[in-house]
């Protein structure tokens, strides 16, 4: 052997793999001898001259950040607390710290136990977000009168291009910045701090220099950004945090934003081409110079942290609470959601998710509740110490396709908008499979009750709520006898001219009379037709929560959801149903108006088949033969 076992080669070798470098490799056979240091710095230069061509230096970013806001508003609020070592938030979570708790090492999401081992004398505030929002908004119409477009990325920070700014009004950066500051002292009684930069990125570090009631400003001048980047410690820059800049200086010994540059083929092997591009540009001093686009908002969320507990009703309190914080978010921005997940973080520090895909969108309280209860008792019993609620796959509440539903077998029998004639009563027909009429039933609507003079002005839609469920519906696999004629008058929806009573209010004579029009009512659904739509286990709930046949998720805990899903499933089946008896007949009619005291049957109507064995629509069975009385 030409090396000592274990010893590699120097040019590779008996054993070409032991020349493998972590960035390149010229371990491939025609390759030896080329010098891999070379190549891969021309590779990271040839990046680097592409971003560099990208500078602008045209921009004036200002960036600014109220100093210590919610310990500041507190403070204002309660002019007692200045001086002292405040804290906002709980013995659980710090939120936000005054300058004065700082100095003991006190910072926001520290836990408040452990601040208060650090400043014996800490002074605990609980947190007043309305009164933050209200501060906050005062700060953004003065933002508003310098780029109507600023960015705001919480309630304290703000993004302005005031670029348009200094050219109108012949200023600088350093005297717009200025002038900013005593613009918001004067609306709020708050101090703030800015920086003034080409790019954002940059605008963001500045404003952190001079810091409390500070500014600093950055000409817009190449090597100016060059010096100010190079000592720049890489832990400064946002979108650079505690565990990459551990690996970053343990791995790669980069520890200031120059040494990016330094270690630039490294950056380009060792990365993505998103990940290398961005340190690449924080050496360079790049950063985002135009107004990004408004995107459309994905989810709203919010969550709260609590001193661990297992009582069931606080945890269903801070539930409704949490319910109706998102119910708020959403509609302020007039948005609607379909699915819902919770999540937990137990006692022991154990984080949960659980979503569910409600069938409609949804934004309010009741609904959210709803959902998001079924999916905490599943959990239950358990210690808690956090909760959130985030809703997502979002849409515009003003958009009309945002409130359709999933449909349900029910909506195939409700009747088409023009369901009703000038008389006002709906009249609907029942035929039997023999072709025999069974006479008419008079159904009166809450409409019909009201009368012509009281100025409802019902809508067409509203007129088909109160008829979609007066149809008889027999479901499949399920026990028919319970549904005998005295059940079907019941129907809750039915009004007799009282104000809404129920049919089981009215006298029994009348139950009678109706009934016996009824009693072929079980012959609507033969026995033929019942083997071949309904499919016993063609549906299953795979992993107990997922639909087999279109994946749809729905935990254990939705029987009602889920008994609505199967239906839904049911419908599509008789759709697409080939083998109805031929000589069957179904005859249906639309539902007419009459008035309450009118109980005149109309004249028969026969549906009868083109084709002798032909396939009858799914539309003859639910009066869908466009015929108006």
């Amino acid at each position: 052997m030409s090396a000592a076992a274990g010893t590699p080669a120097e040019d590779g070798g008996d054993r070409p793999w032991q020349s493998y470098h972590t960035a390149y490799t010229n371990a491939k056979a025609g390759m030896e001898g080329v010098d891999k240091e070379k190549v891969q710095k021309k590779v990271a230069e040839k990046k680097m001259l592409e971003l560099e061509a990208s500078r602008d230096l045209s921009k004036i970013w200002l960036h600014t950040d109220m100093d210590a806001f919610y310990a500041a508003v507190e403070t204002l609020e309660d002019p007692s607390l200045k001086g002292k070592p405040l804290a906002v938030g709980s013995m659980s979570m710090v939120a936000t710290a005054s300058y004065e708790a700082r100095k003991f090492g006190v910072r926001a999401a520290m836990p408040g136990f452990i601040g208060c081992k650090l400043c014996p004398g800490l002074v605990f505030v609980r947190p007043n977000f309305e009164r933050y929002t209200h501060y906050s908004e005062l700060t953004r119409k003065v933002f508003q009168r310098y780029d109507p477009n600023f960015i705001a990325t919480s309630l304290d920070e703000a993004y302005l291009n005031i670029t348009n700014v200094c050219a109108e009004r012949g200023m600088t950066g350093e005297e717009v910045a200025t002038e900013l500051r005593a613009a918001i002292h004067q609306e709020t009684g708050l101090t703030c701090s800015a920086g003034v930069a080409p790019n954002r990125m940059i605008a963001k570090v500045c404003s952190d220099i001079n810091k409390p009631n500070g500014q600093f400003i950055l000409p817009n001048d190449r090597e100016a950004v060059w010096t100010f980047v190079s000592t720049l410690p890489i832990r400064k820059i946002g979108g650079i945090g505690k565990v990459t800049e551990q690996m970053l200086r343990q791995v790669l010994g980069i520890s200031t934003c120059q040494e990016m540059l330094q270690k630039a083929a490294f950056l380009c092997a060792l990365f993505s081409e998103c990940s290398a591009d961005f340190f690449l540009s924080v050496g360079l001093g790049l950063g985002g110079t135009e107004t990004p686009e408004q995107r459309q908002r994905k989810s709203i969320s919010c969550e709260r942290t609590f001193t661990a507990t297992n009582d069931s009703s606080l945890l269903f309190e801070k539930l409704a609470n949490l319910a109706e914080n998102l119910m708020d978010d959403l509609q302020k921005e007039g948005l609607k959601g379909k699915t819902l997940t919770l999540k937990l973080k137990t006692a022991d520090f154990e984080v949960r998710t659980r979503a569910v895909t409600t069938r409609g969108y949804i934004n309010s309280k009741e609904d959210i509740l709803i959902y998001a209860t079924k999916l905490l008792k599943a959990e239950m019993p358990l210690s808690l110490r956090l909760m959130g609620l985030r809703m997502s796959q979002l849409h515009d509440e003003k958009d009309d396709s945002s409130t359709s539903t999933q449909k349900t077998i029910d909506i195939f029998f409700r009747s088409s908008n023009s369901n009703l004639n000038v008389n006002g009563a709906n009249v609907q027909r029942i035929t039997n499979i023999s072709g025999q009429d069974n006479g008419p039933i008079s159904v009166t609507t809450k409409d019909d009750c009201l009368g012509p003079d009281t100025g409802t002005g019902a809508s067409t839609d509203q007129q088909d709520f109160f008829v979609h469920d007066e149809s008889i519906f027999i479901p499949e696999q399920r026990n028919l006898g319970k549904y005998n004629n005295e059940a079907v008058l019941s129907n809750p929806v039915i009004s007799d001219c009282l104000g809404g009573a129920k049919i089981d209010d009215v006298t029994t004579s009348a139950k009678v009379m109706n009934a016996e029009n009824l009693d072929d009512v079980g012959q609507l659904i033969s026995h033929e037709a019942t083997a071949s739509s309904s499919k016993p286990g063609q549906q299953l709930w795979i992993d107990g929560f997922i639909c087999s046949i279109c994946g749809f998720e729905l935990p254990p805990g939705f029987e009602e959801e889920r008994q609505e899903h199967s239906d839904f499933h049911l419908a599509e089946s008789l759709q697409q149903e080939e083998t109805v008896d031929s000589k069957r007949s179904i005859c249906s009619e639309r539902l007419a108006e009459k008035p309450c005291s009118t109980t005149t049957p109309t004249p028969k109507k026969k549906l009868k088949s083109s084709k002798e064995g032909k396939h009858i629509p799914i539309d003859a069975f639910f009066a869908k033969c466009n015929k108006n009385l």
